[in-house]
């Protein structure tokens, strides 16, 4: 099934049109996503290791949780959306919308293909999160292969290697977010 995507302009406005994910980024027209970075009790971020199948950045590891924001949705509710279906958490730690912690926006703009452009304004949320156990994580294995909780000591190690998804913007603000506590 094809999702369908708010196409925006280059000032990150929504422009009426409507199209499927392959289009938008074939033709590299602007369009929304979200980045979450989940946190446990113990300061830990959650990273998610990218499917050998996706279109870019497979194997590598990645923030927690990212995804497209589908049309007419806002970014909390794809938010929650995304984390069911990439990361199913356990039940004892349920994610509601009030429990996101929005951070800023950014945009990106990068060619990984002839056919497969990036243009995309990114929502970061930050969620923090207790209860949440590694071994009671259900993955969608087509998005995701495996998942570990990370310090921020060995984010910072993961960071120097060319192993992880570059999103320095987000990187930076959940250094500076974690120093704090």
């Amino acid at each position: 099934m094809a999702e369908y995507i708010d196409v925006l302009n280059e000032n990150g406005i929504k422009t009426g049109e409507i199209l499927t994910r392959k289009e938008v980024h074939s033709k590299g027209l602007w369009h929304r996503a979200i980045v979450i970075a989940i946190i446990n009790e113990k300061n830990e971020i959650l990273l998610q290791q990218r499917s050998a199948n996706k279109d870019k950045n497979a194997n590598l590891w990645d923030i927690s949780v990212a995804g497209h924001i589908s049309s007419g949705q806002d970014a909390v509710s794809a938010a929650v959306r995304e984390i069911n279906e990439e990361v199913m958490i356990n039940v004892e730690a349920k994610v509601s919308v009030t429990d996101f912690r929005y951070m800023f926006s950014y945009r990106v703009s990068q060619k990984f293909a002839e056919d497969y452009f990036e243009n995309q304004y990114y929502d970061f949320f930050i969620l923090r999160k207790n209860g949440i156990k590694i071994e009671h994580i259900r993955i969608q294995e087509s998005e995701v292969q495996a998942v570990k909780f990370v310090s921020l000591i060995e984010l910072e190690q993961i960071l120097q290697s060319d192993k992880i998804v570059k999103r320095q913007p987000v990187y930076d603000a959940l250094r500076d977010y974690l120093y704090r506590f």
